[in-house]
């Protein structure tokens, strides 16, 4: 059964678009951007905020990177030799060690929204590129209806806020960040934005 334009649900254009962001961090971090992605990436244009500045930089990156020398600096940042640069795990950052009740909390509440790992994907649950998709998906309805605000609120507030702008900061920071560098100031700046609007709301 499909749904019709008619029946699919309203959600605001402003909504739209963060859940686009979201969907996007989740895609540039769950594996290196092929040529396609890199492509997509290059054409991005920005304002002249942080966030702005964040997505015309990394557009700038696109342009001038191939997919061999990224997948080089992903294997770096998040697999590496043991272990990469970055864990960039809810349970790693909020305890210092993986697999810890974060995840435990996070498959709780993933089973009450109705979400579930996809049968390909075998790390944690908690790690940031399957958080920003969820965060997405709960903001456009994915999988049901879309999530209010007070939903998405307390999903981000339990799963992300706590974390997710360290991580962000580290990945600007970290030795081996050249192509995620800006990709780390436009999760800083968007966790910002998104942590100011759910406590204003």
């Amino acid at each position: 059964m499909t749904m019709t334009a008619a029946e699919a649900p309203k959600v605001a254009e402003e909504d739209r678009l963060r859940a686009d962001l979201y969907n996007f961090l989740g895609v540039i971090l769950s594996g290196p951007p092929d040529e396609m992605l890199l492509a997509q990436t290059a054409s991005l244009t920005g304002d002249d905020g942080p966030l702005g500045q964040g997505i015309t930089t990394l557009a700038k990156m696109a342009k001038v990177t191939r997919p061999k020398t990224v997948e080089s600096e992903y294997n770096k940042l998040f697999i590496g030799l043991g272990r990469g640069e970055l864990l960039p795990y809810a349970s790693y950052y909020l305890t210092g060690f993986l697999n810890e009740k974060p995840l435990a909390a996070l498959r709780r509440d993933m089973a009450v929204q109705g979400l579930a790992r996809a049968e390909n994907v075998f790390e944690p649950e908690d790690n940031i590129a399957s958080l920003m998709e969820m965060m997405g998906a709960l903001i456009v309805g994915r999988f049901g209806q879309p999530a209010g605000l007070q939903q998405q609120r307390d999903f981000y507030n339990k799963h992300i806020g706590p974390w997710a702008a360290h991580f962000f900061a580290d990945l600007e920071a970290a030795k081996n960040s050249v192509f995620y560098a800006p990709v780390g100031s436009i999760g800083r700046a968007f966790m910002e934005i998104e942590t100011e609007a759910f406590r204003l709301s």
